[in-house]
Formats: C-alpha cells, sequence, structure tokens
C-alpha cells in the first residue's frame, strides 16, 4: 500500500491501493471511535458500489443511513445541500461522527461542504470512484456547491480525515467518464511535469494507472501543503480551468463534461499563448495530441466574448484583475495576472 501524508492544518493520509476498497469498512472501524455515520453518494455509485460498502460497515457495528442524489453537476446545488443537512439531523450525526463521501467530484464536494458547516464542522472521509476525483478533487480540502452566477462559487477549505484511493473502482467507469478524467491528469502533466508527459504519451494508461494516480496525488500534495487557502502557486493547478468552467457555465452545465471543458480550456490558453510569445511554439500541438489520445475535445464553438463575460464570476478573480495559468513549456506553468481589459485583450488576440 502507497501512503501519503498531507502537512496541512489539519492533516491527514491518503492510502492508495488496488483492491483497498475490499477492506474499507474494516479501515474505517480502526480510524474511527464512533460508530454512527452517514454515506453520501450517487445513484449510479451507490448501485455499483454503496450497497456493498453499506453492508461492510453493518457487518463492523455502524449504525449508518444513505444519502443519495441524482447522477451529474446538477446536484451540486443549496437545494441539495439544504436537503443534507435535514437527512443529518434526523440521523442523529453528531460532531463525534462523521460524513463517508463515496463517489466522484460532485459527491466529494457537496459532502464536504456539509461536513464543513452542519454543527460548525464534522469529520468526513472520501472514498473517490472516479479519476478526477481520484487525483484531484478528493484532495486538498476544496469543497463547494455551483449557484446560478458560476460554479463552487460558495464553499469552504475543508481537509478529509481520511482518503481510500482504490484504482479498481475505476474499473466500471465508461470510456467517456475515464477519459474525462484524464483532462485533469493531462492537467498536471502539462503543467508540472514533462516526464509524466511523456509516460502518458508513450504507455498504455492502463498498465501504469497506479503509478499515475499516485504521481497526481504527490504534485498535488506538494503545492497544498504550501499553499492551502490558494492564494500563490496553488493556482497552477487551475490550469485550463477559468476558460473551462467560462465553458461549462456558458453551456449551463450541460452537453459538456468538466474534463472536455478544461482539454479545450488549456488547448485555448496555449494557443494564445503561442500568439503572444509567452508559450514556446509547437507546445500546443503536443497538447492536442496527447489529448486526442484520450478522445478529448481541443475546441468549441464558442466567442471570445462569450468566454470572457461567463469568466467574470470566477474564483481566481480580485477586483478588477484576474490571474490565470500558462504554461511556457510543457511542464512549466506560471501564474499571470491580468486587468479585465488585458484579459479580454489575451483571449481575442
Amino acid at each position: 500500500m502507497r501512503k501519503i501524508f498531507v502537512k496541512t492544518n489539519n492533516p491527514y493520509e491518503i492510502m492508495v491501493q488496488k483492491g483497498i476498497f475490499k477492506s474499507c469498512s474494516e479501515i474505517i472501524a480502526d480510524f474511527f471511535s464512533s460508530r454512527n455515520t452517514v454515506i453520501v453518494t450517487d445513484e449510479t455509485v451507490y448501485r455499483i458500489y454503496g450497497k456493498t460498502l453499506k453492508n461492510k460497515l453493518l457487518r463492523e457495528g455502524f449504525k449508518l443511513n444513505v444519502f443519495i442524489l441524482k447522477d451529474g453537476e446538477q446536484s451540486k446545488n443549496l437545494d441539495n445541500l439544504s436537503l443534507l443537512y435535514e437527512f443529518l439531523s434526523k440521523s442523529q450525526i453528531t460532531r463525534n461522527d462523521f460524513i463517508i463521501a463515496l463517489g466522484g467530484g460532485v459527491v466529494g464536494d457537496l459532502a464536504g461542504f456539509a461536513a464543513a458547516s452542519f454543527l460548525r464542522g464534522i469529520s468526513f472521509i472520501q472514498i473517490p470512484t472516479t479519476l478526477v476525483a481520484q487525483v484531484d478533487s478528493s484532495i486538498g480540502g476544496k469543497t463547494a456547491i455551483n449557484i446560478k452566477s458560476g460554479k463552487n462559487l460558495v464553499g469552504a477549505f475543508n481537509q478529509p480525515s481520511l482518503v481510500i484511493c482504490d484504482p479498481d473502482l475505476l474499473s466500471t467507469l465508461s470510456s467517456k467518464t475515464f477519459c474525462d478524467g484524464m483532462g485533469e491528469v493531462i492537467k498536471y502533466a502539462a503543467s508540472f511535469s514533462e516526464s509524466l508527459f511523456t509516460k502518458l504519451s508513450k504507455n498504455n494508461i492502463y498498465d501504469i494507472l497506479e503509478e499515475v494516480i499516485f504521481d497526481c496525488i504527490i504534485y498535488k500534495k506538494n503545492i497544498v501543503e504550501n499553499d492551502e487557502r490558494d492564494f500563490g502557486n496553488r493556482m497552477k493547478l487551475n490550469f485550463g480551468h477559468t476558460v473551462g468552467h467560462a465553458i461549462e457555465k456558458y453551456n449551463n452545465y450541460k452537453n459538456i463534461t468538466h474534463g472536455q471543458a478544461v482539454s479545450i480550456g488549456m488547448v485555448y490558453i496555449m494557443q494564445q499563448g503561442e500568439k503572444l510569445g509567452i508559450t514556446r511554439k509547437n507546445e500546443t500541438e503536443k497538447l492536442k495530441k496527447l489529448l486526442k489520445k484520450f478522445n478529448l475535445p481541443t475546441t468549441v464553438d464558442i466567442s471570445y466574448e462569450d468566454i470572457f463575460y461567463n469568466s467574470l464570476s470566477d474564483k481566481k478573480r480580485r477586483g478588477n484583475n484576474i490571474t490565470i495559468v500558462t504554461v511556457s513549456e510543457i511542464g512549466k506553468s506560471h501564474l499571470l495576472t491580468l486587468n479585465l481589459d488585458e484579459y479580454k485583450n489575451f483571449l481575442s488576440c
């Protein structure tokens, strides 16, 4: 088993091992003295893994209830957050108890924010079941919900107590969903590691999956430990996300996935960077080639004006400035702070 210790203000451990889900109930029982919990999951994950986890925990003597969301980004909203608060209360969850987030980023974000705010804070465990969640959203303590104005605008920094990461859980993902997660994996490679980029280009991902997941977690751990609250280098983890979130918002979070939007966002930023001399020539083509290996899109029919206006509520905006992530060459990322006029010109050049 690979164990990663994340040294944030509330330190925690990430366990990475194929097949670890089979023993997760014993791990949880050893980790918590409480025997009262709520599993938060979605319909698809509950059908595949939720009943198994529930039965395992019951055999360990847990009292538990299960809160099931509809699948999809649209479930990450205020209405479901309110319903979850009431569910936790009716389940008699106290400050000694905890939540288990079993699912992808939507489940983890909603459950994590509920844990941060219910009773002014209770513990929660992440058991990520998607590639995006295993390499990114389950780590680092960002929790949030969406509101009409934009994505992840209401939330809290709330580190989990434990992350149990089993690459075998990804075997039930559709090819489309798995490739969607590769958008985040490629983000790490393009931003931080030419060697990881080369590894992804030259190998069958399924032959190196656990190793790649571990690598991505290490990159994120190192950054989060030095910038837990996202005021500096942690913003580099958002390569492709400012444009990507704008594309998601423009499409009302329908018909385009997060990974697809980030994929397009990364290409858009690098293309503009090449035009302005920020990015080395031909680097965008390398990125596009790797993205296409995983059937990820590199273009979208949306104007720069629509990208700009849908970026204005982005969390990386500070007053009249917005910070974007550029890549000078594969593996080397930089923060670029622009005023809004400069940002609009960057998008349109």
